[in-house]
C-alpha cells in the first residue's frame, strides 16, 4: 500500500535507516531552513550506485531517478525496506538529469540532448529525442522545469561558448518542442567565488531544482562540493561550502512541495548510494546557526 501525501514524508524520518549526526564545523550548517548536518539518510542498492538525477513524484511520495549509463528510469518507494521499480526507456547513453511534465518524462544527455517518453506500459514506451543546438564540445548535468514560461532549462556545465566567469542555461519549449538559440540565463561565477571564499573557481553543478516555497533555484555541485541558491534569472543570492563526509558525491537534487531538499550521492567507492533527506523549517523556526 502506498503513503501518500505530506504525510508519508513524516513518516519516512521516523522509519528510514539511519540518520546522520555527526557534529560539523559551522561552515557547514549556515543554510537558512536546513540543518546539513542531519540529514535522514536513505540507503539505496548497488544497482543505483551511479544515482544521477532526482524528480519527486507527489502522487504516491516516491522518487523518480536516472543512473548513468543506464538508459533505465528508476521510481523508488522510501519505505522501511525501500523498493524499486524500473522500465527501460532508452539504449544506453550518459544521462544526467530528468523532470516530469505531465506524463511526458525528459531526461537530459551530458552533450544537452533531450529524450521525451511517455510509459503506457512496461512493454509500450513512446519515445522522442531532441538535439542540442549549442554548438560545441558541451557538457550538461542539470535540468529543471519552468512552469511559468512552459520551459525545461538545461544548466551547463562545462559549455565550450562560456568564458571561466560565466556559465550559461539554455531552455526547450515543451509545447513548441523546440530549443532556443540564446542563454535562458547566466551565472556570475566569480559571485559563486566570492561567496564562497574561495578566490578563483571553475564552478561545475552536477543538479539544479526549484524551491517549491522561495521559487529560487538551488543548485549542487559534486565537484567543488557547493551548494548555490539564485533568483529565477540566474542573480546569484548565496554559496554554502557543502561537508564531504555528508556530501560524497551529490548529483540529484529535488524538493518536495512542502519544502523539504532531497538530494542524492553517488556510491562514490566509499559505500552504498544514498539519497538524503533534510527536512525544510520555516523561516520563524530557524534557529541561528
Amino acid at each position: 500500500m502506498l503513503l501518500k501525501g505530506k504525510f508519508c514524508i513524516g513518516f519516512i524520518f521516523l522509519l528510514v535507516v539511519s540518520c546522520t549526526t555527526k557534529d560539523s564545523k559551522n561552515k557547514y550548517s549556515t543554510i537558512p531552513g536546513y540543518d546539513v548536518t542531519k540529514p535522514v539518510t536513505v540507503k539505496l542498492k548497488t544497482e543505483l550506485d551511479e544515482i544521477s538525477g532526482l524528480y519527486f513524484y507527489k502522487k504516491d511520495s516516491s522518487v523518480f531517478s536516472i543512473i548513468d549509463e543506464g538508459g533505465y528510469l528508476y521510481k523508488i518507494f522510501i519505505r522501511k525496506k525501500v523498493d524499486i521499480q524500473k522500465w527501460k526507456f532508452s539504449k544506453s547513453g550518459d544521462y544526467e538529469d530528468l523532470s516530469l511534465v505531465d506524463s511526458t518524462f525528459y531526461v537530459l544527455k551530458s552533450n544537452g540532448d533531450l529524450t521525451a517518453f511517455k510509459i503506457f506500459s512496461i512493454d509500450s514506451i513512446q519515445e522522442n529525442k531532441f538535439k542540442s543546438p549549442v554548438p560545441g564540445k558541451n557538457e550538461f548535468e542539470g535540468m529543471f522545469y519552468d512552469s511559468a514560461s512552459k520551459q525545461m532549462v538545461l544548466l551547463c556545465k562545462d559549455c565550450e561558448a562560456d568564458s571561466k566567469k560565466s556559465l550559461s542555461a539554455y531552455s526547450f519549449n515543451v509545447v513548441t518542442q523546440t530549443f532556443t538559440d540564446s542563454p535562458y540565463f547566466v551565472l556570475d561565477v566569480e559571485r559563486i567565488s566570492e561567496n564562497l571564499g574561495t578566490g578563483k573557481m571553475k564552478f561545475k553543478p552536477s543538479g539544479i531544482a526549484v524551491h517549491p516555497i522561495t521559487k529560487q533555484l538551488y543548485i549542487i555541485s559534486s565537484v567543488n562540493k557547493a551548494l548555490v541558491v539564485a533568483e529565477p534569472d540566474g542573480k546569484i543570492k548565496e554559496a554554502y561550502q557543502l561537508d564531504p563526509v555528508v556530501f560524497k558525491q551529490p548529483e540529484g537534487i529535488t524538493f518536495t512541495p512542502w519544502g523539504d531538499l532531497l538530494i542524492s550521492n553517488e556510491a562514490a567507492d566509499v559505500g552504498a548510494p544514498n539519497i538524503l533527506i533534510f527536512k525544510y523549517k520555516k523561516k520563524h523556526e530557524v534557529k541561528d546557526m
